[in-house]
């Protein structure tokens, strides 16, 4: 019989809990599932036209099927690697590079979980003007308490999360599909017709689609759920299966979310309509029962998102902890698996850019796009990792040889990453250093507990460019060339 665990303090613990296939793909639904698809018509008809958006669905769903079977073949082929993201990023590039794919990939779910609460608050502004575009005082108010209290449920233990979040991303899933259906019924094939150029826009389509690119990338983010939870799941092979089943499941409402939006409004109108975008859309085709609808389900939605992605942020500042690439007490778990230190610090940090969003003209893109930002870096390691182990010989990896299908999924994810980062522009890309060189801290602590050297020579070249970036972000700040 297995013995129960003990936590760092040397008390009895519960078992680990173990998640099915079911479970697992929850995860990854619930995680990509909540604010993003609520914003996609706005979003879009900010940028593009039909063609547009349609060549936009096609290259990021080439993409993120590319990075989705990435995760697949390596939950297949390096089995010992847990946390995904993090992990694969250590394993195939080194610990100072594996240390800012753990911190930018937490850091992007903290800024992320600021979205959800800042199109709450907006999505209960429309009938209460005190909380504005989620970005006043009292919205800073009512969603620090919120989340607190999640920080208070999730401390119960990671088996009634995740349980939670099955029932609720069933939940959730409802109104959006409510909403397509309906969106079908009430399509004007002129209106359609007149967006389908996007004739208004004085860019070219390439603009246009690259445009859109962070947007698509930010209600993707999740595609890795399963592979972050791979400790706890029953059979490592339903990691892959479970990655895959949740992001077709989710391209197919995305991309249908968006389309349909088109035959409703001229775009114009809709990316001048307020977010929650989806709200507005189905208020022009029913009536005001159709926001009221839409709002509701968007509550349920980020809110679901919000506990899964907690859960997974702290999920990977444990295993970095655990790893030694994070300071040892973030190691420490309580008697039902949950990382305590790890859950606090994420709520720390998701409640300082809250407050920074009261600062901010556009609190909600300026969030969602810094989310998208940040995560590309880790999403490049993963993908180029793919490459690494299906091009060279590694002992560690399961399986002889690779086949060029193999080798194909990893250029092309990888490709498709570097041109995300391309498409974010400078101006991200500075504003991420400005997060990413002060976290060295962590490793810099995590190197003195161990007693060992700071930095190896590449180590210090790294942080030299990571340093460089982020005093250009300041710079850039100060002189105006980038508002938050």
């Amino acid at each position: 019989m297995p013995q129960a665990a003990t936590t760092d303090t040397g008390r009895e613990r519960a078992p680990a809990a173990k998640l099915s296939l079911l479970t697992l793909a929850a995860m990854v639904v619930g995680s990509m599932v909540g604010a993003g698809v609520f914003s996609l018509p706005r979003r879009f008809a900010e940028e593009t036209g039909v063609a547009g958006a349609l060549i936009a669905w096609a290259v990021a769903g080439t993409g993120m099927l590319m990075l989705a079977l990435v995760f697949q073949l390596l939950a297949v082929r390096r089995p010992d690697l847990d946390a995904g993201v993090y992990a694969y990023a250590k394993a195939g590039f080194g610990e100072y590079l594996g240390f800012f794919s753990a911190f930018g990939y937490w850091a992007s779910a903290c800024v992320g979980n600021v979205t959800y609460w800042v199109l709450i608050m907006s999505t209960i502004g429309a009938i209460w003007p005190a909380l504005g575009e989620g970005n006043t005082a009292l919205a800073l108010l009512l969603s620090s308490i919120g989340l607190w209290t999640f920080y208070w449920m999730i401390q119960r233990g990671i088996k009634e999360a995740t349980a939670i979040n099955k029932i609720v991303t069933v939940a959730k899933l409802v109104p959006i599909l409510v909403f397509i259906v309906l969106a079908l019924v009430y399509f004007d094939a002129g209106v359609f017709a007149d967006n389908f150029h996007g004739a208004d826009y004085t860019g070219s389509l390439f603009s246009q689609v690259r445009g859109t690119m962070l947007a698509t990338v930010f209600v993707f983010l999740g595609v890795e759920g399963a592979s972050v939870y791979s400790r706890h799941a029953k059979r490592r092979s339903d990691v892959g299966k479970a990655t895959l089943l949740g992001f077709l499941s989710v391209f197919a409402v995305f991309a249908s979310v968006t389309i349909v939006s088109y035959g409703i409004l001229p775009m114009r109108t809709i990316a001048d309509l307020r977010q929650p975008s989806m709200a507005g859309v189905l208020e022009a085709a029913v009536g005001t029962w159709g926001e009221v609808f839409i709002s509701v389900g968007l509550i349920i939605s980020v809110l679901g998102a919000y506990l899964a992605w907690t859960l997974m942020s702290a999920e990977v500042l444990l295993v970095a902890a655990k790893d030694e690439d994070m300071p040892r007490f973030l190691r420490a778990t309580n008697r039902v698996d949950v990382p305590v230190p790890a859950l606090l610090m994420t709520s720390l940090l998701t409640q300082a850019v809250l407050v920074v969003t009261t600062f901010s003209d556009d609190a909600f893109n300026f969030a969602l796009d810094l989310t998208s930002a940040l995560s590309l870096i880790p999403y490049l390691l993963a993908a180029a990792f793919a490459v690494k182990i299906t091009t060279r010989a590694d002992p560690l990896t399961v399986g002889e040889g690779s086949s060029r299908r193999e080798i194909a999924v990893g250029l092309l994810a990888t490709v498709y990453t570097a041109f995300l980062l391309f498409a974010a522009g400078l101006k991200f890309l500075l504003v991420s250093f400005i997060l990413y060189a002060p976290a060295t801290v962590l490793f810099v602590m995590a190197r003195r507990e161990q007693g060992r050297r700071l930095f190896s020579r590449r180590e210090l070249a790294v942080l030299a460019v990571s340093v460089a970036g982020a005093l250009a972000g300041v710079l850039a700040l100060a002189l105006g060339w980038v508002e938050l």
